[in-house]
């Protein structure tokens, strides 16, 4: 099964450029079949179109490191599966905090029902236990069970499946903190 990673890189508050690393690495099993990389913007609406753009479309699974990239630039797992017909996994080390989210958003963006609106409509927020820790995710377009499976499967050396690993290295290591 092709299992493709998606997650960000790190960035500094009022950093210039404003934007940061988003990578997808495709991985079958633990080897590394292909690394899709490019800049979003940071607390932008642009992440969904840009990962769109990358992926050629060999993917089985997407695991995304959550909704929110770069601050709150928002990738719309409904965009995502509708454009490649595959389930996609929302993962997360720690219970989404909705309210601190909701909060956030309508404090600090015009467009926060926009965003607010990709949140709103996942679904209810699952958990299981991974190597011995507690993990969240939430899935489109397949069973709750199918998607604790490949969450189970793809965490070849710890909690974090090894696709979404990869991904999360590479784009932080790409980041440019600082001056």
């Amino acid at each position: 099964m092709y299992v493709a990673g998606v997650e960000d890189g790190s960035f500094l508050r009022g950093q210039k450029p404003n934007r940061v690393p988003l990578c997808c690495a495709v991985m079958e099993g633990s080897k590394i079949l292909r690394v899709h990389l490019v800049d979003i913007e940071i607390d932008g609406l642009d992440a969904t179109d840009k990962l769109i753009s990358i992926v050629d479309g060999l993917v089985d699974v997407f695991i995304l490191g959550g909704v929110t990239f770069a601050g709150f630039n928002i990738i719309d797992p409904f965009k995502l599966h509708e454009a490649f017909g595959v389930p996609v996994i929302i993962y997360a080390e720690k219970h989404p905090d909705s309210r601190a989210i909701f909060k956030a958003l309508r404090e600090n963006f015009s467009d926060w029902r926009l965003r607010w609106d990709v949140i709103s409509r996942l679904g209810d927020i699952e958990h299981l236990v991974i190597r011995g820790c507690r993990v969240f995710f939430e899935v489109i377009g397949a069973s709750k069970s199918w998607a604790r499976r490949v969450l189970e499967e793809t965490a070849l050396i710890c909690r974090i499946p090894e696709p979404l690993r990869v991904a999360g290295l590479i784009a932080r290591g790409l980041s440019h903190l600082g001056p």
